[in-house]
C-alpha cells in the first residue's frame, strides 16, 4: 500500500485548521477556515475525490479523526460522504479506547507501534493508505521515509506562522513534481513522489605521475 499525504497547504507551508475556526487554535492560531475562499469544486474538490477514490483506506492522527469522526457519520447520502464512512479508516493513538471508535470501520494503532504497524500496511497488497491532514502523523511519516506520494492544494495565502507536515530534522529529502493544475480560484494541486537518489560521484582518477 501507498502512503499517499493530501493536504491543503499555505504559500508558508502551513497546514492547521484549514477547514474552520474553531478546527485547531493550538498556539492561538486564528485564521481557521483559511482555505475556503479558494476552494472550487472542480479542481480542488476533484483532487479530493481522486484521492479518495483510489485509497484502500484512511489514515488519521487522534485529533483530526475526532473531527471527522464527528461530521461525516451524519453526511450519509452523497457518494463522498458514503465512500468515508464505508472505507477502512486507521488512527494513530495512545489514548482513544475501543468505546470511543464510533465511526464505523475504525481501527486504533496505538502509539508506540505506529511505524512499526505502517511498515507493515505499507508492504501489504492493497490500494493507496490516504493521509488526510493529521500534520503531526504526516511528519513523522515523512521523517521516518514512508511517504510515497504529496498530494499538496496549494492555496495563494500566507498565514505567518502554524503548523506545518515537514520535518524540522535537518534531512535532506528530494521529490519531484509529477503533475500541477491551477484552479480559477489561484490554487495549485500539486503532486510530488520521492526523486531517485542521485548517483554517487565517481571516484577520482589515480595520478599518473
Amino acid at each position: 500500500m501507498r502512503i499517499v499525504i493530501t493536504a491543503f497547504m499555505s504559500l508558508d507551508g502551513v497546514v492547521q485548521a484549514p477547514g474552520g475556526p474553531d478546527e485547531d487554535t493550538d498556539g492561538g492560531f486564528a485564521h481557521g477556515g483559511w482555505s475556503h475562499r479558494y476552494f472550487d469544486e472542480k479542481v480542488v474538490g476533484g483532487a479530493f475525490d481522486e484521492a479518495l477514490s483510489g485509497a484502500g483506506a484512511l489514515l488519521f492522527g487522534r485529533r483530526t479523526w475526532q473531527v471527522m469522526a464527528a461530521a461525516w457519520p451524519g453526511r450519509a447520502g452523497d457518494p463522498f460522504a458514503d465512500r468515508m464512512n464505508a472505507i477502512p479508516k486507521y488512527v494513530v493513538s495512545g489514548t482513544l479506547g475501543g468505546d470511543e471508535l464510533t465511526w464505523q470501520n475504525t481501527t486504533a494503532i496505538p502509539g508506540d507501534e505506529a511505524v512499526a504497524r505502517l511498515r507493515e500496511l505499507r508492504a501489504a497488497e492493497g490500494d493507496d493508505l490516504l493521509v488526510m491532514g493529521s500534520a503531526t502523523l504526516a511528519r513523522a511519516l515523512l521523517h521516518e521515509d514512508m511517504v510515497d506520494e504529496l498530494r499538496l492544494i496549494l492555496m495563494p495565502v500566507i498565514l505567518g506562522g502554524g503548523k506545518t507536515i515537514f520535518p524540522g530534522d535537518g534531512g535532506l529529502r528530494g521529490f519531484e513534481l509529477v503533475s500541477a493544475t491551477t484552479s480559477p480560484k489561484g490554487a495549485q494541486v500539486c503532486t510530488f513522489r520521492p526523486a531517485p537518489a542521485p548517483p554517487a560521484p565517481a571516484p577520482a582518477a589515480a595520478d599518473e605521475h
